[in-house]
């Protein structure tokens, strides 16, 4: 699409529904940071990573000792790993370019959700967030384990241990708790069932701040933008709140620390609250006022400028977006199915959601071209204008050009060799290469199929070789009738066709089979005088010969 004809009026957000993969039923979906691969989990416990420009497979992800659905997939910093989490209560690491599993870690609960460590390359570390347990640090070398406090107690001077509740049954359950790294992994924001984002360093486990969140409701998903700058909630009480990040987006754990010393006259709770009224401040909210609908996975856009969050009622597709400043430009409505995860694609306007038959939609922009974009200075209006023209408009050197002093050095040399850094990736490695596609491997047919459709080939050969009657027969006016031209069925249903042969050949063959060669007649007599001679006649077979 020609960028200078696009109408710059247009939001920068999709619109309609362009295209669907469909590959077995898949549950959840995430994009490689620069948007060129697409990885989905699914039913089946495998993974299939798809390329995104191609829309076609480009590798599938299985193990032998999974077949539990996956709950969550995250891929690493620079797309070399894929972390996947399944409800069998395991974590696998994938490497991506081989497609071999690195390691398989069983944990006490069923993760909801892994988030690897964005600060590595080869992550070591990950995130999980059991379904009945307080969220935990893995280390996937060892396989150890390291629960986070949810909680801090109001009287105590330590946090508490996670708040648990009976159930009817007597047995303690757990809510669960949403908790993500922040942008370079030095702290973990926790959302818990308190209605409280806590920021923890994830190294000793400690609880740096407190920021309460109005009306006390259940965390349910928290994320941050892409750039680190804003923090998005979701709650049960159906409202998705986003918070602007005060801390610098490296050395934060430095800054808590200086912002934790000049507090001291507080104490316990309050210092802590009053550390994380320092650290984030609500920026804005959102929520359909009118049906008061639940929210599922909310996220940002790729440069952050966009909000988006699905509807989490059953039975409808519907995607609602919002700008940065709080209002609702779009609700995009899908099939009737629920949803039951989206992503934004990290930097065009591409949202992708899953349904919950298994299917992946692909929602992008409905591009109309304008062609009055050419001009430069030019301006819709909505309604007409008195035009007054300037006194020089029509001269041929305007007076208000005369005066104008050029603020270009010509003299000054252009550089066209340096590459200047993509805002979006600013904080890429150079050094380290990042794996943005993978290479195709065809895929060979089944052994059976093959075996069987030689064999088919090979009689067809013989056949038209040898121009048996079993081949060849006579039509109805005379001409030969090739059974090698007809079509083929194979087992899956294919058709197969040969070469119709020219009317040359056709001839050939006919004469072929009406003058039979010297070797035939030779063969004839050869056969009688063979007969004749088991009788007892004592003929030879040269006399009968015709020459």
């Amino acid at each position: 699409m020609n960028a200078s004809i696009i109408d710059p009026l247009q939001g920068d957000f999709p619109e309609v529904i362009e295209e669907y993969l469909e590959h077995g039923c898949m549950k959840c979906i995430a994009f490689n940071r620069r948007g060129t691969l697409l990885a989905a989990g699914c039913n089946d416990g495998s993974c299939v990573i798809w390329d995104f420009e191609t829309r076609g497979i480009a590798k599938e992800l299985r193990d032998d000792e999974c077949s539990s659905p996956i709950t969550s997939i995250c891929w690493s910093k620079y797309g070399h790993r894929i972390l996947v989490s399944a409800a069998d209560k395991s974590l696998i690491l994938w490497d991506v370019l081989s497609g071999k599993k690195i390691t398989r870690i069983v944990l006490q609960q069923t993760p909801l959700q892994a988030r690897l460590h964005p600060g590595s390359s080869t992550p070591s570390f990950c995130l999980a967030c059991p379904l009945s347990c307080a969220p935990m640090v893995v280390d996937l070398d060892t396989g150890n384990t390291t629960l986070l406090k949810v909680s801090v107690s109001e009287t105590c001077n330590g946090p508490t241990p996670p708040s648990r509740n009976k159930g009817s049954d007597g047995i303690t359950s757990y809510t669960p708790t949403a908790a993500c790294f922040n942008k370079y992994g030095t702290l973990v924001y926790l959302g818990n069932s308190k209605g409280e984002i806590l920021v923890i360093d994830y190294k000793n486990g400690e609880v740096l701040a407190v920021v309460p969140i109005s009306g006390g409701s259940v965390v349910k998903n928290i994320v941050f933008s892409r750039n680190g700058q804003y923090l998005l909630t979701n709650s049960n009480d159906r409202i998705i709140r986003i918070y602007e990040n005060l801390l610098p987006l490296k050395d934060e754990v430095s800054a808590l620390d200086d912002l934790s010393k000049n507090l001291d006259n507080l104490k316990d709770i309050e210092k802590l609250k009053a550390v994380g009224s320092k650290c984030l401040i609500l920026f804005r909210e959102f929520q359909d006022s009118i049906t008061k609908v639940h929210w599922k996975a909310p996220c940002f856009s790729g440069d952050g400028e966009w909000v988006v969050g699905g509807s989490a009622s059953k039975g409808e597709h519907k995607i609602y977006i919002w700008d940065r400043a709080g209002h609702l430009v779009k609700i995009l409505e899908g099939p009737k199915e629920a949803l039951i995860d989206l992503a934004w694609h990290p930097v065009h306007p591409i949202v992708v959601s899953v349904s919950l038959n298994g299917l992946v939609y692909i929602w992008a922009k409905d591009y109309t071209e304008n062609w009055s974009a050419f001009a430069p200075d030019f301006k819709e209006l909505e309604e007409n204008e008195e035009y007054v023209e300037r006194e020089d408009e029509f001269d041929l050197i305007p007076e208000t050009e005369k005066v104008k002093v050029p603020d270009v050095n010509e003299d000054e040399e252009v550089d066209i060799v340096a590459v200047e850094k993509d805002a979006t990736f600013s904080d890429s490695d150079m050094s380290q290469e990042e794996l943005c596609f993978l290479p195709a491997t065809p895929s060979r047919d089944a052994p059976e199929q093959q075996e069987k459709v030689v064999e088919s080939s090979s009689k067809l050969v013989d056949s038209n070789n040898t121009g048996s009657p079993l081949s060849e027969e006579a039509g109805p006016n005379g001409h030969i009738v090739n059974h090698a031209s007809s079509p083929l069925e194979d087992d899956a249903g294919r058709i197969k066709r040969k070469r119709k042969p020219s009317e040359k050949v056709l001839e050939l063959q006919a004469e072929k089979v009406k003058k039979p060669s010297k070797s035939s007649k030779l063969a004839k007599p050869k056969s009688k005088s063979l007969i004749d001679q088991d009788n007892g006649n004592g003929f030879h077979g040269d006399g009968l010969s015709d020459e």
